[in-house]
């Protein structure tokens, strides 16, 4: 089972308020309406994730998930996206873009870009969502402090959103380890000012990919038979043009050579 979740937030390399701040808002980021203490969190999260200039400087990533491959340059837009016989060559900032099959054109090709650009949202935001506390449309509040299911205690953040994305009703509770600051759970809220969330998952199994922090393992708390795990995790200083380009598919694990260490 697919958790498609809504996500609103726009990724890229992004244009950051601010700049003597070492973790500036994002353009768009409602700080009058976000909780001053939880952007306090929200900072010490980005720091213990590797810093934000390292994030900035973060071009390539790769990802699959829920048996699709994600390939994303976070500075030009561009993005290859493939399922078992699909590939999908886009730009993330203007939309457009070709789909293939077995190396042929797939036209027309909207519904396929359609569908690429919704799994880069989704796919997306369970690899990154840490990294986009202070995102554009954010409005960042403060719950208290709970325990989290592996029995630890946490400071509970809320993210509702405006004018952005999908599905901008949305909202999510973000359990931020308290002596870690690491985010090690969230609930997902279709509506956001839903009393009961539809959904609370644990984040897992975090590295260091190219001097960031991803964590490669989800867990559903209400059915621990839904463990997703995110392969061909990936950071890249610098790909081949092919891979933006190759109609044919491709198996990512060839890009294991250019992975930053």
């Amino acid at each position: 089972m697919k958790y498609l979740i809504g996500v609103v937030l726009i990724f890229g390399h992004g244009i950051a308020l601010a700049q003597s701040d070492p973790n500036p808002s994002m353009e768009g980021f409602n700080i009058n309406d976000s909780d001053p203490r939880a952007i306090e969190i929200a900072d010490k999260v980005m720091d213990q994730m590797g810093g934000r200039d390292t994030w900035d400087s973060t071009r390539y990533l790769s990802w699959t998930l829920f048996g699709d491959d994600h390939v994303w340059d976070k500075w030009t837009g561009n993005f290859r996206w493939q399922d078992d016989s699909t590939v999908v060559l886009m730009n993330i900032q203007t939309r457009e873009g070709m789909a293939y099959s077995e190396g042929n054109e797939l036209i027309p090709s909207e519904d396929y870009l359609f569908t690429a650009y919704r799994d880069w949202i989704n796919a997306g935001y369970w690899l990154m969502m840490p990294f986009k506390l202070k995102d554009t449309g954010v409005i960042l509040g403060y719950k208290g402090e709970s325990l989290m299911a592996n029995g630890e205690e946490a400071y509970v953040l809320t993210l509702k959103f405006e004018d952005v994305g999908m599905t901008p009703g949305n909202g999510y509770d973000v359990y931020v380890d308290k002596t870690e600051n690491l985010i090690y759970q969230w609930s997902y809220y279709a509506d956001a000012n839903a009393d009961e969330p539809n959904f609370i998952g644990t984040w897992e199994g975090y590295k260091n990919y190219g001097g960031i922090l991803l964590a490669d393992t989800r867990v559903i708390t209400s059915d621990t038979s839904n463990i997703y795990t995110l392969t061909n995790l990936g950071v890249y200083s610098e790909l081949p043009e092919s891979v933006f380009e190759d109609s044919e598919w491709m198996d990512l694990s060839i890009l294991e050579q250019f992975m930053d260490q």
